[in-house]
Parts: structure tokens; C-alpha cells; sequence
């Protein structure tokens, strides 16, 4: 299993339309095959910022979403909020505590 990171900056007019489109999918990306755990935060400072935060169990599961109809529909209607080009990063837990 694996943890990727998805940084998105969105113009600040647009985060309600992100926002909405994100509660509606939600559901459908945490249960795709593969996903075990979604999250989404917001930075502190810079409100326009948002992180996902996803456990999944192979890279290939990831890119099997990342070709579905499902991402599609979501990236299409996200892509055009931004003002900066995301950034994301496929990382390996080492340590959690809790």
C-alpha cells in the first residue's frame, strides 16, 4: 500500500464549484477498487490550496482510476478551477503513530 498526495491551488472564486463536485465524488473515489482511505484538507494559510490525501493498494489500482471514467469526469470539471498546475507525489509510509 501506498499514500498519494495531490497538491491543487484553485482560483478563489472557483472553490465552491470544487468543493461541491468533490462531496459528490467523494464517495465514488473512496470506493474504487484499490482506494482504502481519502482525505481532504485545506492549507491554513492560503485558502485557495487544497491537499488529497489517499491510501492505495497497488500502483496499479491508482492508475486504474487515474484512466477511469470516473477520474475523467472528475479531473474535467476540476482542470479548468485551477490557477496553478497541481503537484503530486506518490510516497511509501514508513511510520505512523497514533
Amino acid at each position: 500500500m501506498f499514500v498519494r498526495i495531490v497538491k491543487m491551488s484553485f482560483e478563489p472564486s472557483k472553490i465552491e464549484v470544487f468543493l461541491e463536485n468533490f462531496n459528490e465524488k467523494k464517495e465514488n473515489i473512496r470506493n474504487f477498487k484499490g482506494c482504502r482511505f481519502l482525505e481532504l484538507y485545506r492549507d491554513k494559510q492560503q485558502d485557495n490550496i487544497f491537499f488529497t490525501y489517499s491510501y492505495w493498494e497497488t500502483e496499479a489500482d491508482l492508475e486504474n482510476y487515474r484512466h477511469s471514467t470516473l477520474f475523467k469526469d472528475v479531473w474535467s470539471k476540476t482542470k479548468p478551477l485551477f490557477n496553478a498546475k497541481p503537484e503530486a507525489w506518490s510516497v511509501d509510509k514508513i511510520t505512523s503513530l497514533e
